[in-house]
């Protein structure tokens, strides 16, 4: 129990003194985490044995929470064509998610993961070579979501 309480105090200092590019990766790691372990819950034929299914779907909603806080969190003023296209992809990645959530496509769930894992790759060069300002600030007003997967 000590060692959760430990865990999650360090999850939310990192958290809460990362800077705005690195809150972004963190977002997409945790996407990745839960596509991934919604993937490997999918058997061969698109099939997902019953005891499954409500942590099938439990995974992708996560995937899909985090997707949306991504999508709500362009500025669309400042951000030009890049927050033009990448709002298209978040829509996207939404619309197939809710499809895969019924029909349990394989195929379709690890495109998406895969054009995730290729942002979060940009975005791990991006926030890495910038000198971002921590964002401590603007996370106080999206601590209702949960990142842990």
């Amino acid at each position: 129990m000590a060692l959760n309480n430990a865990y999650s105090a360090y999850q939310k200092t990192n958290v809460t003194t990362a800077s705005q590019g690195h809150l972004v990766v963190l977002l997409y790691e945790a996407c990745v985490k839960n596509l991934n372990s919604a993937l490997a819950l999918i058997e061969n034929g698109d099939k997902i044995k019953p005891s499954n299914i409500e942590n099938f779907s439990k995974l992708l909603q996560k995937a899909q929470a985090i997707i949306t806080e991504l999508q709500v969190s362009l500025d669309m003023e400042k951000g030009g064509d890049i927050s033009k296209n990448l709002m298209s992809l978040y829509l996207y990645f939404n619309s197939e998610l809710t499809d895969v959530a019924f029909n349990h496509s394989a195929q379709k769930l690890t495109f998406v993961l895969d054009m995730v894992k290729e942002l979060l790759g940009a975005w791990k060069s991006a926030s890495s070579s910038t000198a971002n300002a921590p964002a401590q600030t603007s996370m106080q007003a999206h601590t209702a979501l949960n990142i842990q997967g």
